[in-house]
């Protein structure tokens, strides 16, 4: 049986300042964004080429033994593309305020590339959501 991700829920606190920068500023594809219910909200988005989706929502309690997310406490989020400085010029030309591009080393995080899987970038959204860039050598279909 395939166990496969498909959506991530991300905390925010106002679902229309998220979902615009999530779509006009990220690019993600808005899929959905509806009222499933009086006072249940969803807006599913997915990054280009990817097959997981992030999923903001106001008025869905925890589910049953679970607790919920403050905004902008999720962190470790990561996305790959082919090419990071591209990626940032996108981000910067659509208004993200990207970090530059970095690499670890010896010394620790280094502004410029680094070797193959060894380039990121990083920005939050508008709570503090923490979002990673990864360059990868290839499309993940390639890999």
């Amino acid at each position: 049986m395939n166990w496969t991700l498909e959506v991530v829920m991300v905390p925010v606190s106002d679902v229309d300042r998220a979902r615009d920068f999530y779509a006009q500023q990220c690019g993600f594809h808005v899929d959905t964004d509806a009222e499933v219910a009086p006072g249940l909200r969803i807006v599913q988005l997915t990054p280009p080429g990817s097959r997981c989706s992030i999923a903001l929502q106001s008025g869905l309690p925890p589910a049953p033994g679970e607790s919920a997310m403050a905004p902008g406490t999720l962190h470790g989020l990561q996305l790959c593309v082919t090419d990071i400085e591209a990626a940032r010029e996108e981000l910067v030309s659509r208004g993200v305020d990207a970090s530059p591009v970095r690499h670890v080393g010896p010394a620790g995080w280094t502004e410029g590339k680094g070797e193959t899987w060894n380039s990121f970038l990083s920005f939050t959204d508008p709570d503090g959501n923490g979002w990673t860039v990864q360059e990868a050598p290839a499309e993940l279909s390639e890999r």
